[in-house]
C-alpha cells in the first residue's frame, strides 16, 4: 500500500506505535464488527423493501436466503483480512489465526448452502408445480431435490474435511491413511454395502424417474402420493394422512403401480354385478345423464359393457375418464352410488337374486300320496 520511502508509511507506523496493542486489536475487531453490522443493515433494508412483494423476485430470493449467512461471513472475512494488522504475542497469533480460519470455513459453507437454495427456488419459479398436469415439473422437482441434497451433503463433508485438515496432527494422520485407501475402501464398501445400494438407487430414481415427487402410487396395497424422496428412503403420504416410509431401493427391486408417471389423466373403472334381466341400454342412458353436467368427468371416455357372465349374475363394467386420480376416485364413487340407486328404484328385479322354482302343486300332491294298492 505504501512505498518504502513514503513518509506517510512512517507516520502511520509511528502512530500505531503510540497505541497500546490491546487497544489497537480492539479497534480492528470493532472495525470488522461495524462493517458486518453495516452489511446486515443493508440486507435488512433490502429485505424490508422486498418483503411486501408477493411475486417471485430473484433479488428478494437472494436476500432472504443469504442474509443470515452474510451477516457472519462478511465480518469474519474482514477479520481474517485484517488479522495481520493486529498485534499478538508469538504464541497467541497461531491460535487466533486458526480460530478465525475455522469460523470462516463454516460461514462460507453456510453461504454456499444458501446459494443452493437460491438456485432451487429459481427453478421452482421457472417450472410451476401447481399446473393441472405437471408431469414435467414433478420430474424436474424430483431431480432438483436429489441434486440439492447431494450438493449440501458434499458441502458439509468438504467443510468437515477442511476443518479437520487445518490441524497439523490430523493432516499427518490423513496422509498416512491415504496410503492404505485401497484396502480401506474395500472394507468400508463391504461394511456400508446397504447404504451404498440405497445411495445408488437414489441416483437411479432421480434420473430414470420411475417415481417423482407428487406421483400417485399403489404400494404394499396402500394408495398414496409421493411426499418426499431422500437419499435413502421415500415417504408416501397415504390418503388417510398416514405416512408409509419405504427404503429407496424398494422401487428398484419390487413392482408397484404408478398412476401418474406419463400423465395425470386416468380412466376410472366401476364393476356392477346384476341379474341377467338388467336393461343395459337403460344403464347407458342413465350414465349419459349423470355425466352430462358433472365437472369431474373430462369428456374423454365413457362406456357401459357386459364383461362377464357367471352362474347367477352378469358383470357390468362402467368406464369414466378424469383429469387426475382424485377426481377418478370421487367420480367412481358417485357413479356407483347413483347407478345402484337407479336400478333399485326402477328395476328392483334386476338386482342379484337367488331363484327357487317350485313344480305345480297338484302334481306335487299326487306325487306325495302313498301307494296303497
Amino acid at each position: 500500500m505504501f512505498k518504502q520511502s513514503d513518509p506517510m508509511k512512517d507516520l502511520f507506523e509511528s502512530w500505531i506505535g503510540t497505541i497500546q496493542p490491546w487497544l489497537w486489536n480492539l479497534i480492528v475487531v470493532a472495525l470488522a464488527i461495524i462493517i458486518g453490522l453495516t452489511i446486515k443493515s443493508i440486507i435488512k433494508v433490502l429485505s424490508n423493501l422486498y418483503k411486501n412483494h408477493k411475486d417471485y423476485s430473484l433479488p428478494r430470493n437472494i436476500v432472504v436466503h443469504t442474509g443470515k449467512a452474510l451477516n457472519f461471513f462478511v465480518p469474519l472475512l474482514v477479520l481474517n483480512l485484517m488479522l495481520p494488522l493486529m498485534v499478538f504475542e508469538g504464541k497467541f497469533y497461531p491460535f487466533f489465526n486458526h480460530t478465525f480460519e475455522i469460523a470462516l470455513i463454516v460461514s462460507l459453507s453456510a453461504l454456499l448452502i444458501s446459494a443452493v437454495k437460491v438456485f432451487e427456488d429459481y427453478i421452482y419459479h421457472a417450472y410451476h408445480l401447481s399446473k393441472p398436469d405437471s408431469v414435467k415439473e414433478r420430474k424436474i422437482k424430483t431431480q432438483l431435490q436429489f441434486i440439492r441434497k447431494i450438493m449440501i451433503t458434499v458441502i458439509i463433508f468438504i467443510t468437515i474435511g477442511g476443518i479437520l485438515f487445518s490441524f497439523d496432527n490430523v493432516r499427518e494422520i490423513g496422509t498416512e491413511l491415504l496410503t492404505g485407501v485401497g484396502v480401506g475402501g474395500v472394507i468400508i464398501g463391504i461394511a456400508a454395502q446397504k447404504s451404498l445400494s440405497n445411495f445408488l438407487a437414489g441416483f437411479q430414481i432421480a434420473f430414470t424417474q420411475p417415481i417423482r415427487i407428487g406421483d400417485i402410487l399403489v404400494v404394499e396395497g396402500e394408495w398414496g402420493r409421493v411426499d418426499d424422496i431422500t437419499l435413502t428412503y421415500v415417504v408416501l403420504k397415504i390418503w388417510d394422512q398416514r405416512q408409509l416410509i419405504l427404503p429407496i431401493n424398494y422401487f428398484i427391486e419390487k413392482p408397484f403401480q404408478n398412476w401418474t408417471r406419463a400423465s395425470e389423466e386416468l380412466t376410472g373403472v366401476i364393476f356392477l354385478y346384476m341379474d341377467y334381466s338388467v336393461p343395459v341400454d337403460a344403464l347407458r342412458q342413465e350414465l349419459d345423464r349423470l355425466l352430462e353436467h358433472n365437472q369431474l368427468w373430462d369428456k374423454r371416455r365413457k362406456s357401459v359393457q357386459v364383461t362377464d357372465a357367471k352362474e347367477r349374475t352378469i358383470e357390468i363394467r362402467v368406464l369414466v375418464s378424469t383429469k387426475n386420480s382424485s377426481d377418478a376416485f370421487e367420480l367412481r364413487s358417485y357413479i356407483r352410488e347413483k347407478l345402484i340407486k337407479f336400478i333399485s328404484d326402477n328395476y328392483p328385479d334386476s338386482l342379484p337374486v337367488n331363484r327357487l322354482s317350485i313344480n305345480n302343486s297338484k302334481e306335487l300332491n299326487n306325487a306325495s300320496k302313498p301307494d296303497i294298492s
